[in-house]
């Protein structure tokens, strides 16, 4: 996956082979050394950063440069150094900036000039996004995360060999290309994991390269919405500016602009943005985003962004630093990602910059003073800039490297020793982090032993009462990557249960299992054995199911199983063994519909082509009909509302069975056009694409090796998920199908569809209202889904629902059948209820007339 949690920021990093070093301390005007100061090399277009206690390094080559020392909220400092052989020293203060007002008479009833500046600099904010039509650059990149208070226990479950201090510290260096519109390519080429010698960080440069001049900024893992920029297009009616004063920085005026939000709880960022007056882009940013905004996991997010000029007026971010702190369930916590960027090279997209026309002040003079009041019913005139003629866009890159691969890990990565670190590393580190990779690392052979492992192995192996009722229980034996799982006795997400009760079996044991073994390479196997005994009606049942996944870049795996077993006649499995055994039991429905078969089933899946997966099985069963064996209910007196164990179907007038084989072949093609990805020494991940997923699926009953079934069908799917920005994201599905060839097709052969009969929620890209098994088809059909979750953008107007984070969620459901025809289900739903409970109220139609209503509960997180 894509980094989550965790923000990595971007560090300059030098630019060629070094041959002398400078090394030194900024500090504040306390003596006081000031954390991720920018320091910017004039004649190489590249720079560094200072650690978090102040220190500094460059290695250049002999000569003369011109640096740039610069932090948010003091003045540049511009130091000429000569760079020969050996170490040199620069100790470098930087003073607060002094800000001057502009001498303007301001009266209560004015506009705020950080309005003026801010309206230019929305109105240029398209061009400096646009500015380039491609770049490079090399990319150092550091991750550190820690751990102030670590509690006890977590829900019931021990917390084990998690410690204060740092627990997370990684370094990387990518080179990093960009094409318009959306071309990215980055190669990861040196990686190294404190406490982690074999492994790879999980840094990535392009998804931590954010942009203030992008309307709606998205980190994943942050928010569901986003967060609107100071320079959106609608920034004025999310925010409010205050004008702080200016200071000069090497001939340029630099305004100081105060960013306060309009409303508490809206997504966006407070604190200071820097505008360069005239060309009205960011000169630097610090600006921090709290929970009031809707983040995530964290308590707050501090941004900080250092912009320079790396050709004539073309300006690239040189040093970012997400700083955040974190809190939750006894934990507590801080950290931060930062990097730098060098070696740029760019391809701008204009010869000549825009330009702002403002229309003429009115001056207003009396005795006392002169007033300068801005010209407000006049709009300020953009002059256009001039598209650079392909002479003037000299190309940067081969249009071979970029490619849907976004990203790579080297395989050679992790082998990089210290010498190459201590040459390569911009950003010095400080005694703590050293301290870290130095204990860490030799406290790795000790944590990879056996006898290490096991003593963690025995604390976590420890049984509760909460392991066996509602989690199931695990033992790990990591040194040999194996694990054992036993079911819960009791599942109220839905999954299998030891205890089950229904109208067919009774009470009911079905003790699921597994077995795993995993390999280096990241190859396992497992092995699922399930024993399942009905008291009512004394049956015995059992299962095995064996699986190798043998490629895990291609996630290729084959599975075989077999045995006697017991299964829903709706196929999708729609009805939990909890809700059937509360409804069972409580409020005598028996909506499960069971049948029995002696089965041997062989599957294959694998992606063969990126975005390209295929699933394929073979299934051999010899099927045979259940009936009730028990009306037993906790009712105090039976009405006899229990039902046979035949379902009612709206297209048989029976649908009973008699005991017969089926031979049943099924392939499905999935394809993604357009997937992108990103390939790491031991995985493929893919990432996804603009493109939904179409999925093409054979299934059919063959007249062979004693089959007594034949039937054909072909269905397609659309599905995809989507962003709205601050309106929320959606998720739909469309499915269509049909058979034929039909002959002694049986009920369990039909096409089914997720029904619900509870106040359990099913699947939500299900129905919830529909009846499991009367419209299931053999003819044609189409079914589709949506579901649009608002993510807080209504309730985020409602006080109490904003103080809850509650948040809304609407919903669609369709099918047409020959029997049913139009069916439909409209749902609006209130989801994160205490963070993880969903409630809905959902109305369904037929015909255009009104059938059901009801209420449902599930999960939503």
């Amino acid at each position: 996956m894509r980094p989550t949690l965790l923000l990595f920021l971007l560090y300059l990093l030098p630019a060629i082979t070094m041959a002398g070093t400078l090394r030194g301390r900024i500090t504040d005007e306390n003596n006081q050394g000031l954390p991720f100061a920018s320091i910017y090399i004039k004649e190489t277009a590249s720079g560094t950063a200072s650690n978090d206690q102040g220190n500094y390094q460059l290695q250049l080559p002999a000569g003369t440069y011109t640096l740039e020392f610069k932090y948010v909220g003091y003045r540049a400092r511009i130091e000429t150094v000569t760079i020969g052989e050996g170490a040199q020293e620069l100790n470098v203060q930087l003073l607060p900036e002094v800000l001057n007002l502009k001498e303007v008479v301001v009266k209560a009833a004015d506009e705020d000039p950080a309005y003026g500046i801010m309206r230019n600099a929305i109105r240029l904010r398209k061009y400096h996004r646009d500015e380039v039509n491609a770049w490079s650059a090399r990319v150092y990149m550091k991750g550190v995360a820690r751990m102030d208070k670590v509690p006890g226990k977590v829900l019931g479950v021990r917390v084990v060999d998690v410690d204060t201090g740092i627990v997370y510290l990684s370094e990387s260096v990518s080179e990093l290309h960009f094409k318009k519109p959306n071309k990215v390519n980055e190669r990861v080429i040196s990686s190294k994991v404190s406490g982690k010698k074999q492994g790879f960080s999980f840094n990535q440069a392009s998804e931590m390269n954010i942009s203030f001049y992008d309307n709606l900024l998205k980190v994943e893992g942050l928010s569901e919405r986003g967060f609107v920029s100071p320079l959106a297009n609608n920034a004025l009616f999310f925010y409010r500016f205050e004008y702080q004063g200016t200071f000069e920085e090497n001939g340029r005026t630099i305004n100081k602009i105060k960013v306060i939000p309009r409303r508490k709880n809206d997504p966006v960022f407070q604190g200071n943005i820097y505008i360069v007056d005239g060309s009205w882009r960011i000169h630097s940013t610090d600006l921090t985003l709290t929970k009031n905004a809707g983040i995530d996991f964290v308590d707050f997010i501090r941004v900080r962004q250092v912009y320079a000029p790396v050709q004539e007026e073309v300006w690239m971010p040189v040093s970012q630093r997400f700083t955040f702190e974190a809190s939750g369930l006894g934990f507590k916590g801080g950290g931060y990602a930062t990097g730098v960027y060098s070696r740029y090279k760019v391809q701008p997209a204009y010869s000549r910059p825009p330009s702002v026309v403002e229309p003429e002040p009115e001056v207003v003079e009396d005795a006392m003073a002169v007033e300068v009041k801005p010209a407000r019913r006049q709009r300020a005139r953009v002059i256009e800039p001039v598209i650079a003629t392909p002479e003037e866009q000299p190309a940067i890159h081969d249009e071979k490297l970029f490619s849907r691969e976004v990203l790579v890990v080297e395989k050679e990565a992790n082998t990089r020793d210290s010498a190459y670190w201590a040459e390569i590393r911009p950003v010095p580190l400080t005694e703590e982090e050293q301290v870290d990779y130095q204990r860490k690392d030799s406290l790795e052979v000790i944590r990879e032993s056996r006898v290490y492992k096991d003593s963690v192995d025995r604390i976590r192996n420890k049984p509760t009462f909460g392991s066996f009722f509602t989690r199931g229980y695990t033992y790990n034996n990591t040194y040999e990557r194996r694990f054992f799982r036993i079911d819960p006795l009791l599942s109220l997400t839905g999954g299998p249960s030891v205890l089950q009760f229904n109208t067919v079996e009774g009470t009911v044991l079905n003790v699921g299992m597994e077995y795993r073994q995993n390999f280096e390479d990241r190859r396992y196997y497992e092995l699922e054995p399930t024993i399942r005994y009905g008291f009512a009606n004394e049956k015995l049942n059992a299962k095995l199911r064996l699986s190798y996944t043998y490629n895990p870049i291609k996630r290729s795996s084959v599975s075989v199983e077999g045995g006697r077993f017991v299964d829903q006649i709706n196929s999708t499995n729609p009805i939990s063994p909890f809700a059937n055994t509360v409804y069972t039991l409580l409020m005598e429905r028996n909506y499960l519909k069971l049948y029995q078969r002696d089965y041997g089933r062989v599957t294959y899946r694998s992606e063969i082509l990126n975005g390209v997966t295929i699933l394929t099985s073979l299934d051999y069963s010899h099927r045979m009909p259940l009936e009730n064996s028990t009306d037993y209910t906790l009712r105090e007196s039976s009405s006899g509302n229990f039902t046979s164990n035949v379902p009612e179907n709206a297209e048989l007038a029976d649908a009973s069975f008699d005991p017969h084989q089926a031979l049943t072949a099924a392939f499905t093609v999935a394809f993604r056009p357009g997937m992108n990805y990103i390939s790491r020494p031991d995985r493929k991940i893919n990432i996804g694409s603009r493109w939904p997923t179409f999925s093409l699926g054979y299934r059919g009953g063959i007249k062979a090796l004693g089959g007594d079934v034949r039937y054909t069908t072909l269905a397609l799917r659309i599905s995809d998920d989507f962003s709205l920005g601050l309106l929320g994201s959606s998720e739909y599905s469309v499915t269509g199908g049909s058979f034929w060839g039909k002959e002694n097709m049986q009920l369990m052969d039909y096409r089914h569809f997720n029904g619900n009969r509870t106040i359990f929620a099913g699947v939500y890209t299900g129905f919830q209202l529909l009846d499991y098994y009367r419209y299931s088809t053999s003819n044609r059909y189409l079914e589709g889904h949506y579901e649009h979750h608002f993510n807080g953008f209504l309730f985020n107007k409602i006080p109490l629902f904003r103080k809850l984070k509650w948040q809304e969620v609407v919903s669609l459901h369709y099918l047409n059948t020959r029997e049913l025809e139009n069916y439909l289900e409209l749902g609006l739903g209130i989801e994160h209820i205490f963070k993880v409970l969903r409630v809905d109220f959902f109305t369904s139609f037929q015909k255009r007339q009104k059938v059901h209503t009801g209420l449902r509960f599930g999960f939503g997180f």
